[in-house]
């Protein structure tokens, strides 16, 4: 299998600069898609993964999606935006295949990046800054395709300056470290399996036959090369995928359930809670921030 770098799918949502005020200041904020901010001038600070981050100017920062985050800012903060889609389809989650550090300084390249993808891309601007004034659900994922008035040329340098931002939160890691994170071709190929089909029933048994492998070994690979039981990644992703529903498609809840494989729409609202603290339902009245 090839290495993850060799399959990124990172496709650009957002983009612009933004000057905030002591109204930026939002809790419990979900999102679908990721965030990277050149902050310019004054402070905040953002909380996600178990931290608080004081927004700095001349830093770039890197919120990844589907964590709980809280956005403040006291006075003023002037920033360079980026909100990206990575739904990885048939491969491998791009958070899961590399170690990640959420706090860089910038460097003057990082400014004409940030400048180039804005004159590239003048109409990929959040109409509003209070996520109270917008619900973009809807039309998310439509996002996730260049616009029509955007020449290929555009569009391939747009991604390229992306994927060169995005790669400076990424921690060179060590030896022993890459073996951890790379997938061999077996478990690869179950991922890509996996991902394919979450709408099926996915059993170990089965997932195991596939890869020519007995249940108890592959299990046991499995874990070494993913650091969790199949059965839990299977929820997991299963449980993403209804989050990226529930935000950008109007389905009902038993549209999306039957849509992830838990046909069951009781035991998918317990799983949902157990994982995320909320119901569906509440999760779906969620706001985001810029």
């Amino acid at each position: 299998m090839h290495k993850s770098h060799n399959s990124l799918n990172i496709q650009l949502l957002h983009t612009d600069f933004s000057e905030l005020n002591d109204s930026w200041n939002y809790d419990n904020v979900f999102s679908p898609f990721s965030r990277i901010y050149l902050i310019t001038k004054g402070e905040g600070w953002v909380w996600h993964s178990n931290k608080k981050y004081c927004l700095k100017p001349n830093h770039l920062y890197l919120i990844p999606k589907f964590t709980l985050s809280r956005y403040r800012c006291d006075q003023y903060l002037s920033q360079f935006y980026i909100h990206f889609l990575s739904e990885p389809d048939d491969k491998p989650e791009v958070f899961e295949a590399f170690s990640f550090q959420y706090e860089v300084e910038a460097s003057p390249l990082d400014y004409e990046l940030f400048d180039r993808l804005l004159k590239l891309n003048p109409e990929k601007n959040l109409k509003a800054t209070n996520p109270k004034d917008y619900d973009n659900r809807s039309n998310l994922l439509s996002f996730n395709q260049p616009y029509e008035t955007q020449n290929p040329q555009g569009f391939l340098e747009s991604k390229g300056i992306l994927l060169q931002l995005f790669s400076r939160f990424i921690v060179n890691s060590s030896p022993e470290k890459e073996k951890d994170i790379k997938l061999n071709h077996k478990i690869g190929s179950t991922v890509s399996h996996i991902h394919k089909n979450l709408k099926e029933k996915l059993t170990v048994e089965e997932l195991a036959e596939r890869v020519f492998l007995s249940p108890d070994y592959f299990s046991k690979c499995f874990m070494e090369v993913m650091g969790i039981r199949p059965i839990d990644y299977i929820n997991n992703k299963r449980l993403e995928r209804a989050q990226l529903l529930l935000t950008t498609t109007g389905k009902s809840m038993q549209e999306i359930a039957e849509e992830i494989g838990i046909p069951n729409l009781s035991y998918f609202s317990r799983l949902f809670k157990r994982k995320f603290g909320i119901p569906p339902a509440r999760f779906r009245t969620q706001k985001w921030a810029i």
